[in-house]
């Protein structure tokens, strides 16, 4: 029997506000991972079993995903690297008023939607690197680089690009899942303004005013996260209650975002998560966390598939057609980015 993927962690949630002992709960029993291995031999059945997951909860775990794990290590090794240089080097790589899109936002600076505490995390994005004069640079900005840390650029531009090859390669399961045709996303996301997010979350004070990540959903299309090295990350599923994810070694997380819960009309759900602070005993040790936000090229407009509408499930979005880039700048003003 393949591990469980979620693990109960004490008692359901109650209405109290979060904070270092929030615990979580399943009673829906144990979600299995899906294997990569399957993807050129039961392609059907590894779209079934990838589909039926991110109906149910808005998330996936998979397996086998074939990622080379020294370039993920490298690119770790790397964002700590950074991290632990003195803080006013790190700033000399904030951008203000970009919205986070590349280089470093600092520490206390995002908050989820609604949230009346900042996120206790810093960040480091980098995104596509764009041939000179493409029509979307006006949309993607230039990645910084670090002097300060050797062959940064390689390794984490190596990590990009690895997530995105296999970020669409999902995409092709998704796709057939929702009869689609194989290849229905891969022009609409080939230049996508996606980002690799090198997360730090530092050891949590006892008095700590809010949580390593409030509540929130993903703005993107799916996002693939390699497994961290601290617990804490959770869901909340289709009956409220919280389920902490707990990854097989060397497994994928990966769930759904916003754009494509929208263009879907709901059928693949954009499931709240966050991340909750440690227990005590844990509150000394940094969570680094590496997720890859896969978005939509700039322009694409999203509306409604039509196969999705039906007299069970109207259309919510008539008349609300958008652009991917009109989309991500409302969304980055609701997180308090820009």
């Amino acid at each position: 029997m393949e591990p469980s993927v979620f693990r109960s962690e004490g008692p359901p949630v109650s209405s109290t506000p979060l904070n270092s002992d929030t615990a979580a709960t399943s009673t829906l029993g144990a979600i299995q991972p899906v294997s990569m291995s399957r993807y050129d031999t039961d392609f059907q059945g590894f779209s079934d079993d990838l589909g039926n997951s991110f109906k149910r909860y808005g998330f996936a775990v998979v397996a086998d995903h074939g990622l080379d794990e020294d370039v993920i290590q490298a690119a770790i090794a790397d964002a700590k690297a950074f991290f632990a240089l003195p803080e006013d080097v790190k700033r000399a790589y904030h951008m203000p008023g970009t919205g986070g899109a590349r280089g470093l936002t600092p520490f206390g600076v995002e908050a989820a939607k609604d949230a009346k505490t900042v996120d206790l995390k810093e960040f480091w994005h980098t995104g596509r690197e764009l041939p000179a004069g493409h029509a979307y640079g006006k949309y993607m900005r230039a990645n910084l680089w670090p002097t300060e840390v050797p062959g940064f650029r390689d390794h984490l531009y190596g990590m990009f690009e690895a997530l995105d090859a296999l970020g669409r390669k999902l995409l092709k399961a998704i796709a057939h899942y929702l009869d689609l045709g194989d290849d229905f996303f891969e022009d609409k996301v080939e230049m996508g303004n996606s980002v690799l997010r090198m997360l730090h979350y530092p050891p949590v004070p006892l008095d700590a005013p809010g949580v390593r990540a409030g509540a929130h959903e993903d703005i993107n299309v799916i996002t693939l996260l390699l497994g961290a090295e601290e617990a804490g990350l959770q869901l909340k599923d289709a009956d409220g209650q919280w389920l902490a994810i707990a990854p097989p070694p060397g497994a994928l997380v990966v769930n759904i975002g916003d754009m494509l819960q929208r263009l879907t009309n709901h059928v693949l759900p954009s499931t709240t998560h966050r991340v909750v602070n440690p227990a005590p005993e844990r509150r000394g040790f940094a969570r680094y966390s590496t997720p890859f936000f896969l978005h939509f090229n700039p322009d694409y407009v999203i509306e409604t598939l039509p196969s999705t509408i039906t007299p069970q499930n109207p259309d919510r979005y008539i008349g609300k057609s958008i652009m991917a880039e009109d989309f991500l700048m409302e969304r980055l003003k609701e997180i308090r980015l820009i």
